[in-house]
């Protein structure tokens, strides 16, 4: 088979242990699912969950134990770092069921949610889509992928965000609004899940804008830490 241009390289995660990676397919995001950010969104109370996407080439791929580059992105003047638990599906599926969902996780990482929150208010203030605040270039920092075998108990675990050394985001993974089976099961009802698949599973409060040469410093118990600095 032959192609117009040359398709771009397949984007890829590293694994914790293993020299294989985790190449990726989608990126799903579960909005507000924390109940105290939620609250500083202007919004309170269990709605039901959503979704939106960033593409896989939204990735900004940190090893273990690297500062990953984060290029300050363009017409924003309030870009917000958002902690997250990602979740990565090893095994795909339809339609499943929450207590099930344990069966189709590959493992799990740290993960970033930039967005560019003034773009983001902008739409919503339209009632227009907000993919520019949400799918840029550069808008997904993550870090390697923890088998689930290695990860520890990751629905209670601490998750946190440092900026320049000072706490600004920290919580724990057992307060999510809806759990992790629980997302999976929405998820799956409204796509087929694919190996490859991550979920980024919303962010605790304390979201607030960073600027060029901030260090950020996240992590998730037993998943090692996410380091970039804002260039």
């Amino acid at each position: 088979m032959s192609y117009v241009f040359n398709p771009p390289a397949t984007v890829s995660v590293p694994v914790t242990g293993s020299a294989a990676r985790f190449p990726v397919h989608r990126i799903y995001c579960v909005g507000r699912n924390y109940e105290e950010h939620a609250k500083e969104m202007g919004f309170t109370g269990r709605e039901p969950p959503f979704f939106f996407m960033k593409p896989a080439d939204a990735l900004v791929v940190v090893d273990a134990g690297q500062t990953g580059d984060l290029p300050y992105p363009s017409l924003t003047k309030n870009f917000h770092h958002e902690i997250e638990l990602v979740v990565a599906i090893g095994t795909g599926g339809r339609n499943i069921k929450a207590a099930d969902a344990h069966k189709h996780i590959f493992g799990y990482a740290v993960g970033l949610d930039m967005t560019r929150r003034d773009l983001q208010n902008d739409m919503k203030k339209q009632g227009r889509p907000w993919c520019i605040g949400k799918g840029f270039d550069h808008s997904a920092p993550i870090g390697p992928i923890t088998p689930v075998a290695q990860a520890g108990d990751v629905a209670n675990a601490e998750i946190y965000v440092q900026v320049n050394g000072q706490d600004r985001q920290r919580s724990n993974v057992s307060k999510l609004i809806w759990n992790i089976g629980e997302t999976i099961e929405h998820l799956s009802a409204a796509w087929d899940l694919q190996p490859g698949d991550l979920i980024y599973s919303g962010t605790p409060e304390g979201v607030a804008a960073v600027v060029q040469g901030d260090t950020l410093a996240g992590g998730v118990a037993g998943l090692g830490t996410l380091t970039i600095k804002v260039v």
